[in-house]
């Protein structure tokens, strides 16, 4: 991703909606300097905000995060075994190469430090690991990808993930 580029398209369509800084950072409960950050790209708005901006500027997620750019039609397919399997073989590392290798401890500690949580405790607890499954396939969808709802549905016990994710998927197909 170009943070420069929908920096600039963030700024243009702020302003093509007659906002400032301060009022988009308003709507959205955020400070106008977090909006500064994303216009100069310096930082990019966090996933949670994704929609409601989107919503906010009158875009999509997949052109907001393309810079403007028209995104492709076609999108590759993520499978829920898939991310199941991805987050299993994570904890197979620990496992294969000790839990006090560096290339394990460093790779937990990556990833505890750039989500700030314990995924190892996240992935441990049957309804947090759920969530795990459900922002990947967020990620996912907003990187371009899609997911098959029918299978999302049967895979998942909780159903406010499944419509989080469905309400992602219909944002980034309009």
């Amino acid at each position: 991703m170009d943070n420069l580029k929908i920096g600039n398209y963030i700024q243009h369509l702020r302003r093509k909606a007659g906002l400032t800084q301060k009022e988009l950072a308003d709507k959205l409960n955020i400070s106008f300097q977090a909006v500064s950050k994303w216009e100069t790209g310096e930082s990019l708005p966090d996933t949670g905000l994704l929609l409601d901006l989107s919503d906010i500027l009158s875009t999509s997620v997949d052109k907001l995060l393309s810079g403007g750019a028209i995104v492709a039609n076609e999108r590759r397919l993520m499978h829920l075994e898939d991310v199941k399997t991805g987050f299993g073989l994570l904890e197979d590392i620990g496992r294969y190469f000790g839990e006090n290798c560096t290339f394990y401890t460093g790779m937990i500690e990556g990833i505890n430090e750039k989500m700030n949580i314990d995924i190892l405790a996240y992935l441990a607890e049957p309804k947090t690991r759920e969530v795990m499954y459900a922002e990947v396939l967020i990620q996912g969808i907003l990187g371009g990808r899609t997911v098959d709802m029918d299978e999302i549905e049967a895979g998942f016990t909780n159903k406010k993930m499944v419509e989080t994710i469905r309400k992602y998927l219909n944002k980034t197909a309009e």
